[in-house]
């Protein structure tokens, strides 16, 4: 998730360097998107992926 979170920020960049604004805002919004579930996601993963002992 976060490789699509920088493809779509990498976009945004060629969007804005282009000229295309509201392509740009777009983008960049969907990476914001992306990076925000991501870091929601890894902090689950965090929490709860250590709940138990270890399995043998």
């Amino acid at each position: 998730m976060l490789r699509w979170a920088i493809a779509f920020f990498v976009l945004a960049l060629i969007a804005g360097f282009l000229g295309f604004g509201g392509l740009e805002g777009q983008l960049a919004e969907i990476a914001k998107i992306l990076v925000f579930v991501f870091l929601v996601l890894f902090v689950v993963s965090l929490i709860f992926g250590r709940s138990g002992p270890p399995a043998v």
